[in-house]
């Protein structure tokens, strides 16, 4: 019933259409900003047939084999309970194959790289059709005012904005259709260029032809995105909406060839934008407007997939714990406070540096390339997974790594022109995604676990020793001992050494991240009746971790079932019946100097507690209640020194 309720919305409707255009179409949509004048700069500027009618071939058959065949097609066929996204499919693969995390924490990397491009490109190409109107405004001004009040509206959800978003987008959509018409019945001929002949011309026989495709390849990059979306609208309702966007945005990219074909033999100067030329004069205001609300839209979609992106990888353990608010209760809708503020820092970096989104285009299609690639790779364990033929996998294996290697070639041309930021901002990202996950193993290795039923007996002495003080009523211990009858060493320790801590109940709760994204189970495990008992929560790895609100429903349910009694056992107070208090135990482990670590696994650990400085304490994390929260600093202590060499002297 939950997972029927969760996914209602994702069911083939008018609505669900509407919100498909405003959330998944952002990027995509707003290509035919760019592209088409990236073609032509990039073919030596000079408007010629060959560039004109081969370029729009290109990115016909881009859109067709790329986005519509791979993504809508035969991706999206991938779904983890209704969810996608490059997280999403590692997890429906990564039981059988462990490697896969590679192409996982790659792809991941290089598409939160490209959420820090795409705004400023997106927001500068609108607000550039300004100068048509007057050629010294200064664009990069407007362009940062934009982006910062577009990242302070994060913090506020975007419910209500997002209901706008649909109706806007569909506009926007229709203008770019309207548009192309017009100027394709003008030019007709331009229709011709849908023969494949005109792509093979240009990318084989045009001077550096295959050069282009780094420009080319701007007209798909949005399709990434559109994956990451699936959980939001639903397969049926993007596959059917793509029928409309795909024929507008076709429809735009004709009438831009349609209207460059008229340009012939000239120049394309650096304020002349093909997708501007398509308007007449009345309209070129209306249109500016209409592209900037479309451009903020879609960095809006791509600023929120990055926030979900972080939220799957930290779940997955790819990503440090940083504090996740959720800002209304609409399902997916989550903020994350510190990658707002990384997005925003370098969103206006990349304005300051580049000014221009001509310059930008440079630093843009690098690194999706890579997400695009690493889809390929777990897509097609995932075939296989699903008992697909070998013919079926390797063709799409073979075709599909051919185009996107062709694409990543072609876009390492733009290097040294500026792709060397995205590829930055990639390396980064991985660094810290690579340094996260072998900590955890590192970490793994250490925890030592022991027996429980050894120390059953000495937990019931102590909770009944009344020379001791008594520390809580409820003493509640997080633990990761993944079986029921084993407990970490470090927790013995702290509840017998390092204060004896003596408690009517001990509670060992235990959280699990499952690959199902919205899974909400309990376990309850009655160790010792009414004295020890273990909590096993099994939360999808998109489910928010409020463990103390999660606790306290499981002692709800427990009390009403007559399982557990919390009444205070001071006498005075049991008489009145009096519910004794809660108290969490939290152990922050430190690394030890007591360790003799391999060079590369002392590097790793330094830079996980190095990172983790930044990041949100451990009882944030787990949302428990501040006031009922101790925090103990344990040691940890991974390869200890072994041979040390001391002389006793007299």
């Amino acid at each position: 019933m939950q997972k029927e309720h969760n996914h209602a919305h994702n069911r083939l409707s008018t609505a669900g259409l509407l919100i498909a255009l405003g959330i998944i179409y952002g990027d995509i949509g707003t290509s035919p900003l760019y592209v088409m004048k990236a073609i032509i700069l990039s073919g030596g500027e000079i408007v010629n047939p060959e560039l004109v009618y081969g370029g729009v071939s290109c990115v016909f058959w881009t859109i067709t084999l790329q986005t519509t065949l791979k993504y809508v097609v035969l991706t999206l066929r991938a779904d983890n309970n209704g969810e996608g996204g490059i997280f999403s499919l590692y997890t429906l693969v990564r039981r059988k194959a462990k490697w896969l995390m590679i192409p996982a924490i790659i792809g991941g990397s290089a598409l939160l790289a490209d959420g820090i491009i795409t705004p400023p490109i997106s927001v500068s190409s609108a607000i550039e059709g300004l100068r048509i109107i007057n050629p010294d405004l200064p664009t990069v001004p407007i362009v940062l005012a934009i982006l910062t009040v577009l990242f302070i509206a994060q913090s506020f959800g975007t419910q209500i904005v997002g209901k706008a978003f649909g109706p806007i987008m569909f506009i926007w959509f229709t203008m770019l259709a309207v548009l192309g018409i017009t100027n394709i019945l003008d030019h007709p001929e331009v229709l011709k260029a849908l023969n494949p002949y005109y792509a093979y011309r240009l990318l084989v026989l045009y001077p550096g032809g295959f050069w282009l495709l780094g420009a080319v390849f701007l007209c798909t990059t949005g399709a990434e995105a559109l994956y990451s979306d699936l959980g939001h609208c639903g397969r049926e309702n993007i596959r059917i909406s793509w029928i409309f966007v795909k024929t507008c945005l076709l429809l735009n990219y004709f009438g831009q060839a349609a209207w460059l074909s008229q340009h012939f033999n000239q120049k394309l100067g650096e304020n002349q934008n093909p997708f501007y030329g398509v308007m007449p004069e009345w309209f070129l205001l209306i249109g500016i407007v209409i592209a900037t609300i479309a451009a903020i839209i879609a960095s809006q979609a791509l600023i929120t997939g990055s926030f979900t992106l972080i939220g799957e990888a930290i779940r997955l353990n790819l990503w440090p714990k940083v504090r996740l608010i959720y800002p209304t209760n609409v399902k997916g809708q989550l903020f994350v406070p510190s990658v707002n503020k990384l997005l925003w820092a370098g969103c206006v970096a990349v304005v300051l540096y580049f000014q221009e989104s001509t310059n930008m285009e440079a630093a843009y299609g690098l690194s999706i390339t890579v997400t695009m690639l690493a889809t390929t790779i777990l897509m097609s364990y995932y075939l296989y997974l699903k008992k697909f033929s070998k013919l079926v996998i390797f063709s799409f294996l073979g075709v599909y790594l051919t185009i996107e290697l062709s694409f990543l070639v072609a876009n390492l041309l733009k290097f040294p022109h500026g792709g060397w930021v995205s590829v930055a901002i990639g390396v980064m990202l991985i660094t810290v995604m690579y340094t996260w996950i072998r900590s955890f193993y590192i970490k793994r290795r250490l925890t030592e676990e022991v027996k429980l039923d050894k120390y059953i007996g000495p937990l019931k002495d102590l909770s009944e020793d009344e020379t001791i003080p008594k520390y809580s009523t409820h003493l509640i211990y997080m633990t990761s001992a993944e079986r029921k009858s084993e407990i970490e060493s470090k927790i013995i320790y702290s509840i017998f050494q390092k204060r004896p801590k003596r408690a009517d109940i001990y509670w060992f709760l235990h959280v699990n991240t499952t690959d199902d994204p919205y899974t909400m189970e309990y376990k309850v495990h009655h160790i010792m009746e009414n004295d020890i008992i273990r909590v096993d929560f099994n939360l999808g790895f998109r489910v928010e971790q409020r463990i103390n609100l999660y606790f306290r429903k499981v002692v709800e349910n427990l009390v009403n079932n007559k399982e557990v009694d919390i009444t205070s056992r001071y006498e005075s107070l049991s008489r009145q019946n009096v519910i004794g208090d809660f108290r969490f135990v939290v152990l922050e482990k430190y690394l030890s100097l007591e360790n003799d670590l391999p060079w590369d696994e002392k590097l790793i650990m330094q830079a996980y507690y190095y990172i983790k400085e930044f990041t949100a304490s451990e009882d944030k994390w787990f949302g428990l209640d501040t006031s009922s929260v101790k925090i103990e600093k344990v040691p940890l202590v991974i390869n200890p020194i072994h041979n040390v060499e001391l002389t006793r002297v007299k």
